[in-house]
Formats: C-alpha cells, sequence, structure tokens
C-alpha cells in the first residue's frame, strides 16, 4: 500500500518544537540555599527555641559558639535527612536530623564534635542522627583531633525501632575505636537517658551540668518495680553522679561552664596519642618555696589537706581537679611544671586519713591509664597509712579493686615522679607508684615513714610480752614507737635500701620535679609485644 498523500488529504502541520526548560538561575539557587539554611539555623522552630532557653538552656548551635574559637565552626551534614515513613515520620522534617555535627578549633587546635538539638524532636537518636555522629568520630580518628559530644536527647527514636539500636551500637563501637587514640570529652548539658547514657561512658571525661540528668532506668521506673520514692535529680543529676556513682567528672553550673571546663581540660591535654601535651612558656628560675614545708602538722598522726600541698606545687596555682567530690581521700587533676602538663594522684589525709579504698583505687588507676595513653607524665604525692579496713571493703572487693592501681602504675611507661611526704605504710606503700613498680625518680621529705605498718601497731605485735611485763605500759610503748620509728621509719633506711633515690627539703620540692621532667623527657620504654594486658576488671 502507497504511502503517498492523496490530492484531496491535507498535508499534516510540522510538528513544534518542544519548549525548552527554563533554566534556574545561579541567583534562585543561591536564594533557596540561604533559605534551607535559614531552616537549619531555626532548629525546631523559634518557639521550642524561646522554651529552652526559658529553661535556662543554650541551643545546639549556641553551645557550640560559645565552646570553640570565634567563627571557626564547619558544619558537616547539615541537610541529611532520615529515610523513616512510618508512624508520622513519611515528609516530616527534622532539621540537620536533630545533631549538629562539624569542626572547629579551640585555642587554634582542631576539633571535631556533635551537638544534639533537643529542640528537634527532642534530640532523640535515629539512623541518620546516629551515622552524622559516628561520621564525626571517623574524622577525629583519620586527622588525630579530639572528639567532643555534647549531649541532649530523649534517647532512641522510637519510630524508627531498631535502627535507631544500631545506630547506637555504631556510635559505642567507634566510642572504643576512638579510646586511647584521641582525647574524648562528654558533655551533659540535658536529658541523656537509657541506651545513651553508655556513649559518655566510654568517653575519657563527662561534663554535666546541674540541670541536666544521666540514668539507665529513669526514677519512673524505679518506684513501680521498687518502694524507692526517688527524684529525676536524686538519681541522675549532677551531684549524684559525683558525689555516689562516680560517672562524671565535672559538674557545671550551666551551659557555658560546660563549655568553658571543656576548653580548660583540652588545654592540658594533647591532641592524640602520637603527640605530646602543649608546654607553656615558664621564665626564669622555678625557685624554692619555704612554706611548703609548714603544711604538715608537726604530729604525725593530724590531718592535713594535701590541695595547699598541690596548690603549691603546680605553677601559677593552675590546678584543674578530676572527680572531685567522689573518693576524697584520692586527688586527681591535672597542672603545670615548668610550663610541662602533668597528671597528679595524690592520697589525702584530710579524708579517711588519706587511706585506699574500692573507690579511690578505681578513680586512680583510670586517671593513670587516661595519663599513660596520652603521653602526661604522673606526679604521684604519698601519704597513706594503708587499706580502708572493713567488712563492706572486703566484699566489695578492695583485693580486685586494688589491684588496678597497681596494675595501672606498672603498665604505665611515661616519666613516673613520686615524692613521698608523710606516711606509706604496708601494701598501699607499694601501690603508690614505688621504685619497685617502674618508677623513674623517687623522692622522700625527711617527715616520710616507709615501713610495713605503723610504729605504733608494729609495737603492738612486735613488742607484746615485753608491754604486757612493763610496769608503766603507756612509757614502755612511747619508747618501743620511737625506737622502732628511729630504726625503720625514717626515710634514711629505705634510701639505703635504694628504695627512695634521693631525700629532700620540702623547699627543694618543685626544683626536683621539673628536673625530673626536663631529664624524662625522652624516655623510651619497651615493653614485651602483647595485644594488650588484662587488668583486673
Amino acid at each position: 500500500m502507497s504511502n503517498a498523500t492523496t490530492p484531496n488529504t491535507p498535508a499534516a502541520a510540522p510538528a513544534m518544537p518542544a519548549k525548552a526548560p527554563t533554566p534556574i538561575s545561579m541567583a534562585d539557587r543561591l536564594l533557596e540555599l540561604k533559605k534551607r539554611r535559614d531552616v537549619l539555623m531555626l532548629g525546631g522552630g523559634a518557639d521550642r527555641i524561646a522554651k529552652h532557653h526559658a529553661a535556662g538552656n543554650l541551643t545546639a548551635r549556641e553551645r557550640i559558639d560559645v565552646l570553640v574559637d570565634n567563627a571557626s565552626f564547619h558544619e558537616r551534614d547539615g541537610f541529611a535527612k532520615h529515610r523513616c515513613t512510618t508512624f508520622g515520620m513519611d515528609g516530616k522534617d527534622f532539621p540537620a536530623d536533630g545533631v549538629v555535627t562539624g569542626s572547629g578549633t579551640i585555642d587554634k587546635r582542631l576539633v571535631h564534635l556533635a551537638s544534639q538539638d533537643f529542640t528537634v524532636g527532642g534530640g532523640a537518636l535515629g539512623e541518620v542522627h546516629g551515622d552524622k555522629i559516628v561520621e564525626m568520630m571517623k574524622m577525629s580518628q583519620k586527622t588525630g583531633t579530639p572528639f567532643i559530644f555534647i549531649n541532649d536527647s530523649g534517647g532512641a527514636r522510637i519510630q524508627e525501632g531498631i535502627d535507631s539500636l544500631g545506630a547506637y551500637g555504631r556510635v559505642f563501637y567507634h566510642n572504643t575505636l576512638l579510646s586511647g587514640l584521641v582525647p574524648q570529652i562528654s558533655l551533659i548539658c540535658g536529658p541523656c537517658a537509657g541506651g545513651a547514657a553508655y556513649s559518655p561512658a566510654l568517653t575519657d571525661f563527662v561534663i554535666q551540668t546541674r540541670r541536666a540528668q544521666m540514668f539507665i532506668t529513669g526514677p519512673q521506673v524505679i518506684k513501680q518495680v521498687t518502694r524507692e520514692n526517688v527524684s529525676a535529680e536524686e538519681l541522675g543529676g549532677a551531684e549524684a553522679h559525683m558525689h555516689y556513682s562516680g560517672n562524671i567528672h565535672f559538674i557545671a553550673e550551666d551551659d557555658r561552664h560546660a563549655a568553658a571546663l571543656c576548653r580548660r581540660l583540652l588545654s592540658f591535654l594533647p591532641s592524640n596519642n602520637m603527640e605530646d601535651p602543649p608546654r607553656l612558656a615558664f621564665p626564669g628560675d622555678i625557685g624554692t618555696d619555704d612554706a611548703i614545708g609548714e603544711i604538715l602538722p608537726a604530729d604525725p598522726r593530724r590531718t592535713y589537706d594535701v590541695h595547699n600541698v598541690i596548690q603549691r606545687l603546680v605553677d601559677n596555682d593552675d590546678f584543674l581537679e578530676v572527680q572531685a567530690g567522689f573518693a576524697g581521700s584520692m586527688v586527681i587533676g591535672f597542672g603545670r611544671i615548668a610550663g610541662r602538663s602533668v597528671g597528679i594522684v595524690a592520697n589525702n589525709p584530710g579524708v579517711k586519713a588519706g587511706s585506699l579504698d574500692i573507690d579511690s583505687s578505681d578513680k586512680a588507676s583510670r586517671f593513670i591509664r587516661f595519663c599513660n595513653a596520652f603521653n602526661i607524665p604522673i606526679l604521684t604525692l604519698v601519704d597513706t597509712p594503708g587499706y580502708f579496713p572493713g567488712v563492706q571493703q572486703e566484699y566489695g572487693g578492695i583485693i580486685r579493686h586494688g589491684a588496678k592501681l597497681l596494675f595501672s602504675y606498672s603498665a604505665a611507661t611515661v616519666p613516673k615522679i613520686t615524692i613521698i611526704l608523710r606516711k606509706a605504710f604496708g601494701g598501699a606503700y607499694v601501690a603508690m607508684a614505688s621504685k619497685d613498680l617502674g618508677t623513674d625518680a623517687v623522692a622522700a621529705w625527711p617527715t616520710a615513714e616507709i615501713a610495713v605498718m605503723g610504729a605504733e601497731a608494729a609495737v603492738e605485735v612486735i613488742f607484746k610480752r615485753e608491754l604486757a611485763e612493763a610496769t608503766d605500759r603507756a612509757a614502755k610503748r612511747a619508747e618501743l614507737t620511737d625506737l622502732y620509728r628511729n630504726t625503720f621509719s625514717n626515710p634514711f633506711v629505705a634510701a639505703g635500701r635504694r628504695m627512695v633515690d634521693d631525700i629532700i627539703a620540702p623547699s627543694e620540692t618543685r626544683r626536683y620535679i621539673a628536673r625530673a621532667l626536663e631529664e624524662l623527657q625522652t624516655k623510651r620504654e619497651l615493653r614485651p609485644e602483647k595485644k594488650h594486658g588484662l587488668i583486673p576488671l
């Protein structure tokens, strides 16, 4: 059949070319970008931000602004979106998916961070929310920079079900990968409930504001399953975690104070385990201090506050105490001597006579291991009568917990310097960075008493018959106590056995420590190759 048209058939009209789409101009694209960024900046909206402010809280972005150097924050994944379509989530927009992530500088040193936004869906953690946090942790690992996590979240995003649980698992896994590699600091600035509390527990330092709450089950659940009538403040408040659980390291009055504490803490720390801590300039001669020796009472039975000794040893009285309200018989924290960062571990005779117990052993052990991981020399100040006695301590595992202190000091390869101020008795003497645990420099004040036990107790054992036969038991006890103390408890006996490297005047202590730090700055100590030691957890 022919395809030709017949004379009576009109020719088809030529096809009109399709109209080309109008290109969107760069100006329009930039306008859209600005609008989307404005949405990000508003988080959950003006009303929710106002409510957040009324409760005395800063927003997620405001917390970042007060933490990092001015205009240094660079956001990443701001336009990330969840992919949940169930339980009313389809099409629901969560700006930044409820967490602001990125990098910035603190004192011109790079950090990576994540700040949860409670104004967006209560800061609940879902799949993308968690992956944004993990991405910052990966960047910390790649670049060797501290990771800071500002927590303010109602917990898992229930609408996302097990995807939220998986996201939590990835966060915990990367907390563990970063452990000992870069410093990790958690700021608890709002609720931190359930599984969310385990990420802070895996980090190196936790700073909690007084308005924040952190717990696993919460007071309502406890009320349901027990007769305990506890409030959120009693259970998960900062005071509870500082004084009872030992879960946190610093209490902040508010968000701004938390940021200031974080900045101050980082000033003592290196950015990663391959660097040394920053050293500050310290001009002039370190000098001597005649007043420091007056802190110790003449009577060895009287107590004193070791904080007064520490303040006179560190540069400019600048001592950042860690866990100040927990296990007060042990004081730990950071200071500088001749500009060098040191981690300080000290018995405090003002609390439990400075004896070692379960909590003080745990407190010191974890701190020692942190310092060792990040190349921070350890200064130990000793004044302890021994381990704290009692049935509860024995049942609670004081043997196991005390062994952590032995393990931590023995495993540490950073410079270790010990000053024995007064009492150093029994197993506690050994545990407090004694020479035989690999300590590099050990000095004693003339007031030091180094022995298996105190002279008074030793006399009761050694001279039991003589005391029983004495006509004046009190006078005989005093005579024998002096004999024992002069024979065994003075530092010259220990120095003669090379358990003490030197006996120094208290006024020379700062100079002694500074000189030791200088000599030990190139210390290298190789250990047998192995996967890791097995600390008695």
